[in-house]
C-alpha cells in the first residue's frame, strides 16, 4: 500500500515523473513538468522501484484503456459502465476506482500522449515480459467486456502491442485466450455457455494436436506468467492480485478440463 499513500501524498511526480508522471498528476489535479527527472535505475527492482512500476502500471492500465475505449471516435456511457464493472473485478478500493476512472478520463482526451505513455510504460517494465502481457490482457479484457471489440479497438490494441515488442501472432493469441476465459466463470463469463474443450486449448494456447508433454509445458508457463506473488513482485500493484488470482483459477480449469478429455495424469 506505500504507492498509494505516496500517490495520496503527493510525491508521486517525483517517484515517477514523463509523461505517465503528467497523466497521473493531471488525474489529481496536479501539473507537474514533463521534464521532471527520473530516478535512478537499479538492475534490480529494489522496493522504490517496485512502487514506481506499480504506479507506472496503475497509471497506463486505466488511461490506455479511456484512449481504447475513445478508438472509434466516441465513448458511449455502455463503454464506461463496463469499464467500471473490470475495475469493480479488480476489487479495488472506492477511492483507487475513483482514481482509475479519473485515468481512464484522462485517456480519453483527444490530447493524450499514447505513445509516450506506452513507450514510457515499457520502458518502467525493463523488459519485464510477463507484466506487460498482464497490462495487454487487461486491455483487451475491457474491450472485450460488451463480448465484442469494434475494428477502431483492434487497431489501436495491435498499435499498442508492437509498441511493447509484442507480434501480431502473440496478440492473436492472447486474444483467443481472453475471449475463451469469459467461459470459466468470473466477472466477465460469457452467460449462458459453459467453456467447450476448445475454449480450454485456447486460454492454455495449444491446440487439439499439441502432444500432451507440451500441453503440461504450457499450462507450467501459464501458471508461472499468472503467479500473483511473482507479478507483484515484479510490479504489480498489491490491490489488482485479484487480477492474477482469477486468471490462474481460469487456467486451472482449462488444464482440468484438457486432462479430462485426454486421460493425462
Amino acid at each position: 500500500m506505500a504507492w498509494w499513500g505516496k500517490i495520496i501524498g503527493g510525491a508521486f511526480g517525483f517517484l515517477l515523473g514523463g509523461p505517465l508522471g503528467v497523466v497521473l498528476g493531471a488525474a489529481l489535479g496536479h501539473n507537474f513538468d514533463k521534464g521532471v527527472a527520473s530516478l535512478p535505475r537499479d538492475e534490480g527492482l529494489q522496493p522504490d522501484d517496485r512502487e514506481r512500476v506499480q504506479m507506472a502500471f496503475f497509471t497506463a492500465t486505466f488511461s490506455v484503456m479511456g484512449a481504447v475505449a475513445k478508438a472509434d471516435g466516441r465513448v458511449s456511457p455502455n463503454e464506461i459502465d463496463l469499464a467500471k464493472s473490470v475495475m469493480e473485478e479488480m476489487a479495488l478500493s472506492a477511492e483507487m476506482r475513483k482514481t482509475a476512472i479519473r485515468l481512464f478520463n484522462e485517456g480519453k482526451d483527444s490530447s493524450f500522449p499514447l505513445d509516450e505513455v506506452i513507450s514510457q510504460f515499457r520502458a518502467e517494465c525493463q523488459r519485464r515480459h510477463s507484466l506487460m502481457q498482464i497490462f495487454i490482457e487487461l486491455q483487451l479484457q475491457a474491450a472485450y467486456a460488451d463480448g465484442e471489440m469494434d475494428a477502431a479497438e483492434e487497431r489501436l490494441l495491435q498499435h499498442i502491442c508492437r509498441h511493447l515488442g509484442f507480434s501480431e501472432s502473440a496478440f492473436r493469441q492472447i486474444e483467443r485466450m481472453i475471449k475463451a476465459e469469459r467461459h470459466f466463470g468470473g466477472a466477465r463469463a460469457a452467460p449462458k455457455a459453459g467453456p467447450t474443450l476448445a475454449d480450454a486449448y485456447d486460454v492454455l494456447g495449444v491446440t487439439s494436436e499439441t502432444r500432451d508433454e507440451e500441453v503440461k509445458k504450457a499450462y507450467r508457463r501459464l501458471m508461472n506468467q499468472h503467479h500473483p506473488d511473482k507479478l507483484v513482485a515484479k510490479g504489480l500493484p498489491e490491490e489488482m492480485m485479484k487480477v492474477a488470482e482469477q486468471k490462474t483459477k481460469e487456467i486451472k480449469l482449462a488444464y482440468e478440463q484438457v486432462k479430462e478429455a485426454r486421460y493425462m495424469r
